[in-house]
């Protein structure tokens, strides 16, 4: 395919497109959408940024639509026709996002029911008839046993960011939800990267799916551009502090790997009169939907995080990804470095490595063949 026009998507969709000014599908995009369209179940499997979303929101609207212009549309509460599961509240915000622009021309109803909002507020958004539910798992079990959802009609189920649900325990109430619907929907399962876990799910319930991988998956982006600085006696500050005067084009993603190592680098950057937030686990809520968004306007160009922050999120002007404490994991590596570099755009990751870094520097010289690394 050339174009999205070759996928000959219901004119709704194919207006929105052109509003967009999106006419050439990514790889993944390419390779899935006309399976997705024929009605087979897939695994996507692509790197960060690659626009995973659009591969599955097209041809669910596309199905749902030509349902209801068949004489077939949604009447009953609560009940959809889609179901998206997502791992965190951030994502599923941004899945919406996605949905949204084409909800206007087809006038098909996309909810969300998502972690970190009360039981009172789900229960309200899954009310009236509607065809989408964007979802996290521990939301839509604890809904599901009370009955205040239906998933009888449910033809297409989708995993977003499989690989984070699954790492996060969420397999247990992934199966639930896939019981409770019927047996001959569609599924499609996306991921960046294939854990063990993301592996066991597949064996299980897509056995017979067919496993689309784009060429640049679990491997860094042609765009970015890798620099690994050594640190000796464990002095990393200084080396941050020079960098930071530095300009770069958008905001800078730091990671730790651990709570108190985020929390300790806060605070060091703060003493210095520097502005910056945190997003981690175990944080009030609030305040860390408060920091991202601060930093997702621009009004904060300096974000402090663990791996939270390393799935899925899809902030813009991200132009630098500093890792200040090198992960242990590959995937890990992959997924922080895919905060930047999304969507063709250029960016920077910056390595703080150390001796005990050397395991993983040696797999990263093996996968960065299409990327740019200097010491």
């Amino acid at each position: 395919m050339s174009s999205f026009s070759d996928f000959r998507l219901l004119s709704s969709l194919q207006t929105t497109l052109d509003e967009k000014g999106l006419v050439t599908p990514t790889e993944i995009q390419d390779k899935t959408i006309p399976a997705l369209l024929e009605g087979r179940s897939i695994v996507g499997v692509s790197e960060t940024g690659s626009g995973k979303t659009l591969a599955y929101a097209l041809p669910v609207l596309h199905y749902l639509k030509s349902l209801e212009y068949a004489k077939n549309p949604v009447l009953e509460d609560s009940q959809p026709r889609a179901l998206v599961i997502v791992p965190t509240r951030e994502l599923g915000e941004q899945v919406s996002k996605v949905f949204k622009p084409f909800t206007h021309t087809t006038r098909l109803r996309v909810r969300t029911v998502l972690g970190g909002t009360t039981l009172e507020v789900a229960k309200r958004n899954i009310q009236g008839p509607f065809e989408v539910l964007v979802a996290t798992p521990g939301r839509l079990v604890k809904l599901l046993e009370r009955r205040l959802v239906n998933f009888s009609d449910v033809r297409m189920l989708i995993f977003d960011e499989a690989d984070q649900m699954l790492d996060a325990g969420f397999l247990p109430d992934a199966n639930k939800i896939v019981d409770a619907c019927p047996k001959e929907r569609q599924m499609a399962l996306f991921s960046a990267t294939v854990s063990p876990k993301v592996q066991e799910l597949m064996n299980k319930l897509f056995k017979d799916a067919e496993v689309v991988k784009s060429k640049g998956s679990n491997r860094l982006v042609a765009t970015l551009n890798t620099v690994n600085k050594p640190i000796a006696d464990g002095k990393r500050f200084p080396i941050l502090e020079k960098l930071l005067t530095e300009k770069v084009k958008g905001g800078t993603l730091i990671f730790t790997n651990t709570r108190e190592q985020c929390d300790k680098l806060a605070l060091e950057l703060t003493n210095t009169g520097r502005a910056c937030a945190i997003y981690r686990g175990e944080m009030d809520k609030v305040e860390r939907r408060s920091n991202l968004k601060s930093f997702r306007d621009g009004d904060i160009d300096l974000l402090i995080s663990t791996d939270l922050a390393s799935r899925g999120l899809d902030v813009e002007h991200v132009g630098r990804v500093i890792n200040y404490h090198m992960p242990q994991q590959m995937e890990s590596y992959i997924h922080r470095v895919g905060r930047t570099a999304r969507a063709g755009r250029t960016g920077v990751v910056i390595n703080f490595v150390t001796e005990r870094d050397h395991p993983i520097l040696s797999q990263l010289d093996g996968i960065a063949a299409r990327g740019s690394v200097r010491k």
